[in-house]
């Protein structure tokens, strides 16, 4: 997001320390300090993102959980890669983020926009093609003037994930899951996936963000459910009140609450694996998927490049999963032989990721029965999250050229980029959410230093609070997608601000102090319904389409957005934030500013090199057939077309990644 006004991050850190001491003085009071010190700040220091350390779990928690974190890192890569985490076994972690951490397939990449209700395709259904000509997908007669809108879909462009389909079992001999299809055809319940009553994969509600350099965000997922502290089984840390581990205690196995702090990515990798929408039949849980991995070797359908720079030296000689867990993990959390006796639904205690509105109405909930299962099954979820945590924060991106012009060199940026990062800093005003060496302000070290419960100026000497980081741009209508105002599983705010409302600070974690916080006043008003998690921007150059719905194509349209004020923002008052407005900027400062973007590219994103390399995989890239018709493979649903992408080691590919639908980032 590229937004105006307002000033810098070291302006709002003063800002928020003068109200802090004032803020029971009255937010009109606290309006003035905040008026005064907008006016007067200046811009951050630029800093290279070198400088800043990479965000981990205390050493002395992850030292109890992983006493080799080498092996855990060639695990959580294998994970990551590995197609057969999938029931399908065709789908992995990295089939919807292959592509710099992103994912620019263009074939049956629509969803209809569950999220705000809606089953009705706008952009051409199910299997359809995008072309360029789709977007932006909100269209402007003057592309600088909000009030000329003219076409509007609210679809939204994401990825494919899995067939709607109901868990049977595992497989023994290593093949799919056993899974029964479900009709997805709208008029029998369904989502709408369907052609001519074939089920196609589903696609997911938001757009898939760039994995790299998310090891800084204080919160992950578009709406921040990715809590910061990890309970070792789905994504809502302490909210789980029935979240467990299992560990060996002086002989017995005993659950145990799992709370790792500085464990974001961690939460985040909890979720997909049993999403329903991304790479799982309903119901089976993580038990289901350790006991499926756990005898066969890593990656055994896919290639390691010999010179991988995490697994070249497994490439020849390879372990299986339940070796490489041993290897990494503690003894207490693996060890015992005994069976753990599963009570129907016990092993279900995660809770689901999948958004409601994105899931199939009518397929069952029935809880799977009761099993016997080992402490290396019960206790997958933990291995398999903490390790695609480990090995994601190894993906940094910070050898741009912006990150060695902010370093000293200053022949790094061409002249125009310069022009660029001055309006950057400048009259766009970008720096209000893309703060700091991170360029987001979702970051955990501008979270960190300035509180998580933010506050700014609204109209009528009013103080809106929000969640820091998080920020209605009026991309959407705010009923489209309420992003941070949605609720967890359990019927609690996302937001963390309206947690702090309700009393509920003690299930925030992580360091969550009041004392420090600026008390959230009785009636305050609020900017959290129709926020989004700020994104950082390094090679966004590659990542498009753009936003959660996906709805640009290129640079030029994310400036012009910024630069008429947003697209709704309007339509969503009071919530946006009050920088969303008409930017003012000419053609050429579009233009330089494009051109500032680009040098947030790091050139071994750009070519695959190391730690960016990766194993061999084969992704689903839409069905045999059209938008009109499909074939079916043997057991009824669309027909799969593969699109296979090589293993690369430590140097890199020849080939440059090309941006999405292969469009120039000037281009409109």
């Amino acid at each position: 997001m590229i937004t105006t006004e307002e000033s810098c991050v070291p302006a709002r850190q003063r800002v928020i320390r003068h109200v802090r001491q004032a803020s029971l003085i009255g937010l009109a009071v606290g309006m003035g300090v905040l008026q005064a010190q907008t006016s007067t700040g200046e811009p951050a220091p630029l800093a290279s993102l070198k400088t800043v350390p990479v965000p981990a779990p205390p050493p002395d928690q992850l030292a109890a959980i992983v006493q080799d974190k080498r092996a855990a890192i060639q695990l959580g890569k294998a994970l990551f890669w590995d197609t057969r985490v999938g029931s399908d076994n065709k789908t992995a972690c990295a089939s919807c983020h292959f592509h710099a951490g992103a994912d620019n397939r263009v074939k049956n990449q629509i969803n209809p926009g569950l999220l705000a209700g809606d089953k009705t395709f706008q952009l051409g259904g199910p299997n359809a093609t995008l072309t360029p000509a789709d977007f932006p997908l909100t269209r402007f007669a003057n592309p600088d003037l909000a009030s000329t809108r003219g076409r509007d879909s609210n679809d939204v462009v994401s990825s494919q994930g899995v067939l709607t389909t109901l868990f049977g079992g595992i497989d023994s001999s290593g093949g799919p899951d056993r899974c029964s299809s479900v009709p997805d055809v709208v008029g029998h319940g369904g989502s709408g996936f369907s052609l001519g009553g074939v089920n196609t994969r589903r696609v997911e509600p938001r757009n898939a963000p760039s994995v790299f350099n998310t090891v800084f965000n204080f919160r992950n997922f578009w709406d921040g459910r990715g809590n910061n502290m990890m309970n070792g089984i789905d994504p809502f840390g302490l909210r789980n009140a029935d979240a467990q581990v299992w560990t060996l205690q002086n002989g017995v196995v005993r659950p145990a609450r799992m709370t790792l702090s500085g464990s974001a990515l961690g939460s985040v990798a909890s979720g997909p694996p049993l999403s329903e929408n991304e790479m799982s039949c309903r119901n089976r849980s993580f038990a289901n998927l350790g006991r499926k991995l756990a005898g066969s070797k890593l990656l055994a359908d896919q290639r390691i490049a010999p010179d991988d720079s995490v697994l070249g030296p497994l490439a020849r000689n390879t372990p299986t999963y339940a070796d490489l867990v041993k290897q990494a993990y503690r003894p207490e959390y693996w060890r015992s032989g005994v069976r753990i006796n599963v009570a129907t639904g016990e092993v279900q205690r995660a809770r689901q990721s999948d958004l409601e509105r994105s899931r199939h109405d009518r397929s069952s909930q029935r809880p799977q029965n009761g099993d016997q299962i080992s402490q290396a099954e019960a206790n997958f979820s933990l291995f398999f999250s903490l390790a695609v945590q480990l090995y994601q924060a190894t993906l940094v991106s910070d050898d741009t050229p912006f990150d060695r012009y902010a370093a000293g060199n200053k022949q790094a940026l061409t002249t125009q980029q310069v022009r660029g990062l001055t309006i950057f800093r400048g009259p766009a005003q970008c720096v209000r959410c893309h703060a700091g060496p991170e360029l987001t302000s979702a970051s955990v070290s501008n979270v960190t230093a300035e509180g998580r419960l933010d506050q700014r100026p609204g109209a009528n000497n009013t103080v809106f609070r929000y969640d820091n980081g998080f920020f209605n741009t009026g991309v959407r209508p705010t009923a489209d997608d309420p992003g941070v105002g949605g609720l967890d599983p359990f019927g609690n705010p996302l937001s963390e601000t309206r947690m702090a409302i309700a009393g509920k600070t003690a299930l925030l974690g992580s360091g969550f102090d009041p004392a420090k916080e600026v008390p959230v006043a009785t009636g305050a008003p609020l900017a959290i319904d129709g926020a989004f998690k700020t994104p950082g921007l390094r090679n966004v150059e590659l990542t498009g389409p753009y936003f959660h719905n996906g709805g640009k194509s290129t640079l030029m349209q994310v400036v012009d957005f910024y630069n008429r004020g947003g697209d709704f923002t309007v339509a969503n008052q009071p919530v946006p934030d009050p920088t969303m407005r008409p930017l003012g900027l000419t053609q050429p400062q579009k233009d330089d500013l494009v051109a500032f973007l680009l040098s947030l590219t790091d050139e071994r994103v750009r070519f695959q090199r190391a730690p960016f390399d990766h194993p061999s995989i084969c992704v689903p890239d839409g069905h045999e057939g059209d938008a009109r018709t499909v074939a079916t493979d043997a057991a009824g649903n669309a027909k799969d077309v593969m699109r296979c992408i090589g293993a690369v080691g430590t140097r890199g590919a020849t080939a440059a990644l090309p941006t999405f639908l292969r469009l120039s980032p000037f281009q409109r």
